[in-house]
């Protein structure tokens, strides 16, 4: 069992012993705090705080606790129900609320749920509010509201068709272009909240498609990271030849992949560097992803004439690099589109839209749109962390022994070689260190890779 409280939120699995795991008392705790935290924003009345939730079979006890935790403390709540973390965020702003809450655990399996925390720009909160959160948690020291002055409940389902609105709306959303050319989809949308808004863009867009695991159970057909592991059932139905592309969403859809013609995986690396390469041929400027994404991002923006920043891992130091330099388009590696023009939050949505719009400019086909891109290997690995692991001296060898590297410290440690990089971090959400390493070849990225790995499991074994 666990329970992890972060700067993003709080997470862990449900079930088991308070203080182990994502409990109802943690939640409430966890809930007041961040209602607190936003009340001192508020600048008059009740204020407003926006719920959504994704299809997780525990999301409705957790609803129903946060919920009734936000009245306790005087804010209205407005709950939108079943609704993507990009609904929600977007509704935050349309609503003209103080704050939102995403009940969501993302990519993680069905056994942990986490509760994403929102300013009244729809964004997520910044290391030092997120920090305030924790403190005011930790502290416990809370006043609910008295009889008069609870807040009101209301429930409103529009804000899906108005997010939809929103991404046909954008200037690089060529919906005539797309509906002429006629596309046939085959979409995963695992058991979550993908099902209930993916059917209502297709339309929106003349896509004709066929849906898999479409139904909003939460019992997920698979394990709902998309990875190409995980997505067998597609890739097959994709080799079958009647689609153009495959398309797979995570539980909250917020990350997305694609599936090539012939069923082959686009790259879930390549979802932002092939949307950039559309966005940046109509409005040059400049991009941002973060240290463990492809460099592919980075020579695509200099081909357009523009300037690559990397910002450390998380989607609020992403979007406040992006805001710092401009950039037009930026995101993460893990299939996360941040589009300004739109919102800045990672969004399946637009990244559909967007990619659509690119292979219907292009008349080619998804595999031809990936040939077109610089090409670079990634291989992705972890190392369960034991409770004495000495993370910061692990980091601090690696430094040493790489010193004659480029190496960057803002976030874990990467080590920039001429033709590779490699870089270790220790994960917001799981016990565990993320080794990301990426080079020409899938052979020299595993072997660098699997270099660090041998350092950290020497010293764990001599800890």
């Amino acid at each position: 069992m666990t329970l992890i409280k972060s700067i993003s939120g709080i997470r862990g699995t449900i079930g088991g012993r308070t203080g182990d795991t994502l409990n109802p008392l943690d939640i409430v705790k966890f809930t007041t705090a961040y209602a607190a935290f936003i009340r001192r924003g508020c600048n008059s009345g009740r204020g407003k705080i926006v719920v959504g939730r994704d299809a997780r079979i525990s999301g409705e006890m957790v609803r129903s606790i946060v919920c009734g935790t936000l009245l306790g403390m005087g804010f209205d709540v407005v709950d939108i129900g079943l609704a993507t973390t990009p609904t929600t965020e977007l509704a935050v702003r349309m609503s003209g609320a103080d704050g939102g809450i995403i009940i969501t655990a993302s990519h993680n399996p069905r056994q942990w749920n986490a509760l994403k925390l929102l300013n009244s720009e729809g964004e997520f909160l910044t290391k030092a509010d997120g920090n305030e959160v924790l403190a005011m948690a930790e502290a416990e020291d809370f006043c609910y509201a008295d009889v008069d002055h609870v807040g009101r409940y209301v429930q409103d389902s529009s804000y899906a068709r108005r997010h939809v609105e929103s991404v046909l709306a954008l200037s690089l959303v060529d919906v005539e272009a797309v509906r002429k050319a006629g596309f046939k989809v085959c979409v995963d949308a695992i058991n979550s909240v993908g099902g209930v808004i993916l059917p209502e863009l297709l339309d929106s867009l003349g896509v004709g498609y066929k849906m898999l695991n479409g139904e909003p159970t939460g019992d997920f057909a698979h394990n709902p990271e998309p990875l190409e592991k995980n997505l067998g059932g597609i890739m097959a139905k994709m080799r079958g030849g009647a689609y153009d592309l495959g398309i797979v969403v995570d539980p909250d859809v917020d990350r997305l992949a694609f599936i090539c013609e012939d069923g082959k995986m686009f790259g879930e690396e390549y979802t932002l560097v092939s949307v950039a390469d559309y966005v940046l041929a109509h409005t040059p400027g400049n991009t941002v992803s973060n240290l463990s994404s492809t460099r592919a991002l980075r020579d695509v923006t200099e081909r357009h004439g523009g300037k690559y920043a990397a910002s450390a891992v998380g989607e609020v130091n992403v979007t406040t690099l992006m805001k710092q330099t401009g950039a037009v388009i930026g995101g993460e590696g893990n299939g996360g589109v941040i589009y300004p023009e739109s919102h800045y939050g990672r969004d399946a949505l637009v990244g559909i839209a967007l990619f659509l719009s690119a292979l219907a400019h292009k008349g080619c086909k998804a595999s031809e749109l990936r040939a077109g891109l610089p090409t670079y290997f990634m291989a992705k690995n972890r190392i369960d962390l034991t409770p004495d692991t000495d993370i910061d001296a692990i980091l601090e060898r690696v430094k040493q022994m790489y010193k004659d590297q480029k190496v960057n410290d803002i976030d874990g440690v990467k080590i920039d070689f001429p033709d590779k990089w490699v870089h270790l971090r220790k994960s917001n959400t799981e016990p565990i260190i993320r080794v990301y390493s990426e080079a020409p070849t899938i052979d020299e990225a595993e072997a660098i890779g699997k270099e660090l790995m041998q350092v950290v499991y020497d010293m764990q074994q001599n800890s």
